[in-house]
């Protein structure tokens, strides 16, 4: 992930330089200048940067502070907690029989002790699809499905290699070995994140998935750029005037398959199968990308680059991205297919159809379990003590208490045990905040770096909206939660300032930053206790409930 080339900025987040071409007034500077290889890289994608050793040792450094706080007494406590009565036991189920059985009403005192092999022959019914239970089974495989550290495995590990990626994205994006530390510090020590990272529900492998689907597709941005600048150039070279014939230039170059697509493709097939809130970032990525090519060719000089991009390189990133993913998606329903009992799996035997009998049956019978689904999700709405609206989520209006027991032990006549999803209060306050830092940035500077953070921030979070009546926790924000991240980052580069800048300037910079980051750390040690279910006073508990919302 890391790379080579700045992204027409500096290492802080200031302001993106302008095409050269703008600057001198005419369409191109010095066409025999221009059309070189090496020019034309300068151009899409700056200077060239050598940022040595930190590119890759800060970004592990901040992975393995994450791993720490994850793995530590990672099988505390040693029951299902939340949503993990669900997932483990149908992880559990699908390591058995490739499919959801049914449980008996007692299955999770069977799991505490050690006994998960309660399963029911009764097929169950399950409204999510099966990736990120395969995943928790994964961790069940290698270390045993009676124990706790054996069911969060998966999660933990997930929750830590999310960490080395978003360090990665952020260097990318920013061209900064700082500024990718600083981001994988304020996810390594987030509360809302460790806590997911720590209990094996769904949305951290969402997450996961969408993080990656988004570090490929900033691979994909250099590789394409690479591949315009070294064709045109070529084209230039052939000409014999030092400039790509007319004809060449007035949509630009095909640039053939774009392998990290399809792997951007194959994450969002991945993140889809995990949960269908995935679905909004197949759109809002795809689009992204397209709108990344769009620019590469106006940057590089093409004439007609808007509709060259579109039929060029659009028409092909739509192959690579929507079909892909569906393909993936299908696949991860393999199990489904492959057994003779899994729920609804007989249902179009039971229902033939004049109409639709020449699909394949199992293809019938998932539509069905598909749009059953479907149905059962936008009538969801219970009430439930921790639900939240989304409006809440980004100020940390109502946090999700997984896990909260008054045991013995801790010295103090009341004692607390819990573990509660809350996000640190400066990290989630500041990230809200730099949203509106970046609305500016993109709309004033046309900075496209704001531009898909905001993307991310945006797909995650604006949809949940479109269902007001439908129960909703703020731990379903953990999806966009890296974006969030990327946002306060950025602001954080903001502070810094270019490592050109003069030094006093710098100098302050750097402090801020620095205390920013150590305050968040502080506030984080404060907040673990609750964080990962360590034994305290109950009045230590009390205290870290800032808001009668929180309680």
């Amino acid at each position: 992930m890391t790379r080579r080339y700045h992204d027409n900025v500096s290492h802080a987040a200031v302001q993106p330089r302008r095409d050269p071409a703008q600057q001198s007034g005419s369409r191109v500077l010095d066409p025999r200048r221009a059309f070189t290889e090496a020019a034309l890289r300068i151009r899409l994608l700056g200077p060239v940067s050598h940022a040595g050793w930190p590119r890759w040792i800060l970004p592990l450094l901040m992975a393995v502070l994450g791993g720490v706080l994850r793995f530590v007494r990672l099988d505390e406590p040693g029951s299902l907690v939340f949503d993990e009565t669900y997932y483990v036991k149908d992880a559990y189920s699908l390591l058995r029989s490739g499919y959801e059985r049914e449980w008996p009403e007692d299955a999770d005192e069977s799991f505490a002790a050690g006994d998960p092999d309660v399963l029911l022959d009764s097929a169950d019914y399950v409204v999510h699809p099966p990736v990120g239970k395969w995943m928790i089974a994964f961790g069940m495989a290698l270390f045993g499905s009676d124990n706790a550290f054996g069911w969060r495995f998966s999660a933990a590990l997930v929750g830590t290699l999310s960490v080395l990626l978003i360090a990665l994205v952020a260097q990318r994006m920013f061209g900064s070995a700082i500024l990718g530390a600083a981001a994988g510090l304020l996810l390594a020590v987030d509360g809302h994140h460790l806590v997911e990272s720590r209990t094996s529900l769904l949305d951290i492998f969402l997450s996961f998935w969408l993080l990656a689907a988004f570090a490929a597709l900033l691979v994909d941005r250099d590789d394409g750029r690479r591949r315009l600048a070294r064709r045109l150039a070529a084209l230039a070279a052939t000409s014999g005037i030092g400039v790509p014939p007319r004809r060449q230039l007035m949509y630009g170059p095909f640039l053939g398959l774009r392998w990290w697509r399809l792997v951007a493709g194959i994450c969002l097939g991945l993140a889809l199968g995990t949960k269908w809130s995935a679905l909004p970032f197949i759109a809002a990525f795809g689009l992204l990308s397209v709108a990344w090519d769009l620019s590469a060719r106006r940057i590089a000089g093409v004439h007609r680059w808007m509709l060259g991009g579109v039929v060029r390189d659009g028409l092909l990133a739509f192959v690579s991205i929507v079909p892909v993913a569906l393909a993936t998606y299908l696949a991860t329903w393999t199990g489904w297919f492959r057994s003779t009992d899994a729920y609804d799996r007989q249902w179009a035997q039971q229902h033939p159809s004049a109409l639709w009998g020449w699909l394949p049956d199992g293809v019938r019978s998932l539509a069905e379990y598909h749009r059953s689904a479907y149905s059962f999700h936008r009538g969801l709405g219970s009430d439930h003590p921790y639900e939240a609206g989304p409006l809440s989520w980004l100020v940390v209006g109502r946090p999700t208490s997984f896990y909260y027991e008054k045991p013995q032990g801790c010295g103090a006549e009341a004692c607390s045990q819990a573990v509660t999803v809350l996000g640190n209060p400066l990290i989630w306050w500041s990230a809200a905040l730099s949203l509106l830092v970046l609305l500016f940035s993109w709309l004033g500077r046309r900075d496209w770096r704001a531009a898909a953070i905001l993307t991310g921030v945006a797909a995650g979070y604006l949809p949940w909206f479109l269902y007001p009546e439908r129960t909703t926790f703020y731990f379903y924000a953990v999806s966009f939660e890296p974006f969030l991240i990327l946002a306060l980052t950025y602001c954080l580069g903001l502070v810094l300032g270019a490592p050109g800048a003069d030094g006093a300037r710098r100098t302050w910079g750097v402090v801020l930053v620095g205390l920013f980051l150590a305050a968040a750390v502080v506030l984080s040690a404060y907040f673990l206790p609750i964080w990962t279910a360590e034994i305290i006073p109950y009045e230590q508990w009390r205290m870290r409930m800032w808001l009668p919302s929180w309680i």
